[in-house]
């Protein structure tokens, strides 16, 4: 019977560098020949577009709206692409997760218990990494590597963010808290250990 690949989630706040440490990790595991696929949230299919462009101030709807479409998004995520990998026996490396719906949502949406519970029938993965960088070292990381602010990307909503992001360290034991601030050598050598050990 084919053995089922791990779900490995990386999480944190814009700037924290989630998205390189989760190449770095899929860059490692290929060259030790362990079968790992990428992939994000927002996705690149219809929904996700229509995501980003909200993001981006490209359009505007509802608070509930845009959480809805990240809920679709992740539906058509899941059957498209992380379940079929999963099933083949191969990892997958998400670079955001249901957990970025639920922290994010939080600024504009108060009932923490609506957005989880259009979350609660998704795949949980087998670990998440939070990297764990404070907000103001995220402005100053996206000012230098960036032209232009999402909508999300500013100090006060960033705190916010994280206390949401703390929250959900406590509800969900998959969670493990990386501390960000260290060179990204430091921190990519000790999620490849963690890994290793899941895997």
């Amino acid at each position: 019977m084919q053995k089922r690949g791990k779900f490995i989630v990386f999480e944190g706040l814009d700037g924290s560098g989630q998205s390189t440490q989760a190449e770095i990790l899929v860059k490692f595991l290929k060259r030790r020949k362990i079968k790992t696929h990428l992939t994000k949230e927002p996705t690149n299919n219809l929904i996700g577009g229509l995501i980003r462009g909200q993001l981006q101030g490209d359009w505007e709807s509802t608070p509930e709206c845009l959480q809805l479409l990240f809920s679709a998004d992740r539906a058509h995520h899941i059957k498209k692409e992380v379940s079929p990998y999963l099933k083949k026996g191969i990892n997958v490396v998400c670079d955001r997760y249901l957990f970025s719906t639920i922290a994010f949502g939080s600024l504009e949406i108060p009932d923490w218990n609506w957005l989880k519970e259009i979350n609660k029938r998704f795949l949980l993965p087998d670990v998440v990494y939070y990297l764990k960088v404070s907000p103001r070292k995220c402005i100053k990381r996206i000012t230098e590597s960036r032209f232009s602010f999402e909508l999300f990307e500013k100090e006060k909503k960033l705190k916010i963010i994280e206390e949401s992001y703390m929250r959900l360290a406590k509800e969900y034991d998959v969670f493990q808290i990386i501390k960000g601030e260290r060179s990204i050598k430091e921190v990519a050598e000790e999620i490849k250990k963690k890994t290793l050990k899941i895997l």
